[in-house]
């Protein structure tokens, strides 16, 4: 019999719970702004603008949700893999509170108009300061809990959770280096198309490891757990993940197609985002099969449906990225809603399944009790699946109009054929569908979040009746 471990679950609860809060703030908001392209009159000057309002939705999915998760599933999952309590739990807690402060912050700062102008890098250099803080603190507890393991083989998902303490550190730091003017302004340290080459270095890479690494390490433990079934090839999850850490920090130029940048740059870019489909289909047919030996579990493990369609939806995603790179299609597809298509198949399909099944497992497990109900949970999947998908398949074909229209010209005279307010008057009942997908994903969220407070709920009453 092995030694009992007595797990130190506060942080878990703590980040994960502020996770769903900010998630359900942000996806509301996300929803308002999507109502304001289709009813202007809902813009409300100066700080309930789309303008302001889009950098608060990116900013609290990225940092508040998605980022609070990653904290509370990696140091659930770090202390399972090791075999030991979490180091520090002290410093955890005290990281749970600056984090909540930090994003509500960031939040005010944002609608008030204090914004440095780049994707995913909005906020002024004292929250900056604020974020390293916050990441110095994820990677010494992680890190320290690793180096003092009990157990003495690394599982992928640690290797998933190294790279992404690693990556992030670098990747924020060297991006958001900057010359502050005052308390509330600064310019980047650096200029023109090296700034903009080292932006998308940074943006595509920040959801390389906010959006994909740790996600992949969720997907790797939970999977697994959740159906009983082990990993069907570790050693191709080992190859997968060396080949993307490889290949993925190398392809964000192929956001600068056609732009100042050196062709040979963006043709690397290119090159490596084709390369990442091996690596990434290799993690979803590693998935695929090892569900393969009992695919019954579609049906009898309602966990099952929110991996696999997560990882069939990651899938996707490496697909339409390469796509998208090529230089005869992102001729058509940039700046287009194709674009925002293609990322909320990947955030509301790929990363919220995944992290919502993580958490369906993760909630009872550390409140010792069983998931309030599964019938909400599977309700809560279709929800979000039906959602995603009118939100996206709307937004690709509107992506490829607008695009074909702007391209447009008359054989006669070589004028464009269609001014761009009729390429945005005929975008209208998109953006209508658009916000009745986000609507229904809301509404799965909202059961998400009832189903996992019921639960909590439950837990508690279990623990007074005993009590008493």
């Amino acid at each position: 019999m092995g030694e009992a471990v007595a797990y130190e679950w506060k942080p878990v609860k703590g980040f994960a719970l502020s996770g769903i809060f900010w998630g359900l703030v942000s996806v509301l908001i996300g929803l308002f702004i999507s109502v304001q392209l289709w009813k202007p009159e809902l813009n409300i000057p100066p700080y309930l603008t789309y303008g302001r309002l889009r950098t608060v939705h990116v900013n609290g999915l990225v940092f508040g949700f998605a980022i609070g998760e990653i904290f509370a599933l990696s140091y659930y999952m770090v202390q399972r893999l090791t075999k030991r309590a979490l180091m520090f739990p002290k410093l955890a807690m005290v990281q749970l509170y600056i984090f909540n402060v930090a994003i509500a912050a960031a939040a005010v700062s944002l609608l008030a108009g204090m914004n440095r102008g780049k994707e995913f890098a909005e906020l002024e250099w004292p929250l900056n300061i604020g974020v390293v803080i916050l990441w110095v603190m994820f990677a010494v507890i992680v890190v320290a809990t690793i180096l003092k393991r009990k157990e003495e083989q690394m599982y992928i998902s640690l290797w998933f959770m190294l790279s992404t303490v690693v990556a992030v550190a670098v990747l924020y730091i060297v991006n958001h280096l900057s010359i502050p003017v005052s308390l509330t302004k600064s310019y980047s340290l650096f200029s023109g198309g090296n700034d903009a080459n080292i932006e998308w270095w940074y943006g595509h890479n920040a959801v390389a490891f906010i959006f994909t690494t740790p996600i992949l390490g969720m997907f790797y433990y939970f999977l697994p757990k959740a159906t009983g079934m082990p990993i069907y090839s570790h050693r191709l999850s080992i190859v997968a993940f060396w080949s993307l850490i490889f290949a993925y920090l190398w392809t964000g130029a192929h956001h600068l197609i056609y732009s100042p940048l050196p062709d040979w740059i963006q043709t690397v870019a290119i090159a490596f985002t084709v390369f990442m489909i091996a690596p990434s289909w290799a993690s979803v047919f590693n998935g695929y099969y090892t569900v393969g030996a009992d695919w019954s579990k579609m049906k009898s493990n309602y966990l099952t449906k929110f991996f696999i369609l997560g990882i069939t939806f990651y899938g996707l995603q490496t697909l339409q990225g390469p796509l998208q790179g090529f230089r005869v299609v992102n001729q058509i597809v940039h700046f287009t809603d194709w674009v925002p298509g293609h990322v909320h198949m990947g955030t509301m399909g790929w990363v919220a399944m995944i992290i919502s099944a993580s958490l369906y497992y993760v909630i009872p497990s550390v409140y010792n009790t069983t998931v309030y109900s599964e019938k909400l949970a599977n309700l809560h999947f279709w929800l979000v699946l039906v959602g995603q998908m009118i939100f996206s398949v709307s937004m690709w074909i509107l992506g490829i109009q607008q695009g074909v229209m702007w391209k447009a010209i008359s054989p006669e005279d070589g004028s464009l054929t269609y001014t761009f307010m009729e390429s945005v008057l005929v975008s209208y009942p998109y953006w209508q569908v658009r916000t009745v997908g986000g609507l229904l994903f809301f509404i799965g969220l909202c059961v998400f979040a009832y189903n996992l407070v019921m639960t909590i709920k439950n837990a508690n009453k279990a623990v007074a009746v005993e009590g008493r």
